[in-house]
Order: C-alpha cells, then sequence, then structure tokens
C-alpha cells in the first residue's frame, strides 16, 4: 500500500482544498409577478404558488371563504 513519504503540511493541504467554493445561487425573475426566485423553483407570493408564471395552488380562496 502507498503510505506518503512526508507529512503534508496544513498550508498545503489548505492550499489545495480552496478550489472549492460555494457559489452564489442563480435567481430567476418571476414574469408575472416579478418576484425574485431560484430556477427551476415553485415560489409562494401573496397566498399563490407560481412555478413558470403560472398558479399552480391558490389559497387566497380558501383563506376568504
Amino acid at each position: 500500500m502507498a503510505h506518503p513519504k512526508r507529512k503534508i503540511s496544513k498550508t498545503r493541504r489548505d492550499k489545495r482544498r480552496t478550489h472549492y467554493k460555494a457559489v452564489a445561487p442563480t435567481i430567476a425573475k418571476d414574469p408575472t409577478t416579478g418576484e425574485m426566485h431560484l430556477y427551476h423553483r415553485a415560489h409562494w407570493h401573496e397566498g399563490k404558488l407560481y412555478y413558470k408564471g403560472q398558479v399552480l395552488i391558490d389559497n387566497t380562496e380558501e383563506a376568504e371563504a
């Protein structure tokens, strides 16, 4: 089995790991409401669930009744 001949220093180890970075999520603007949301995700706006500009669930009717 392969074994390291020398100990890898913390500095060298951390330099190698600098390439793993968190990236900011991509944000989209809903064409209907103008609300900012994550791509490929449904989002709530004023009691309605929107996806691709269309209403999927409307909770405003249930709240009024």
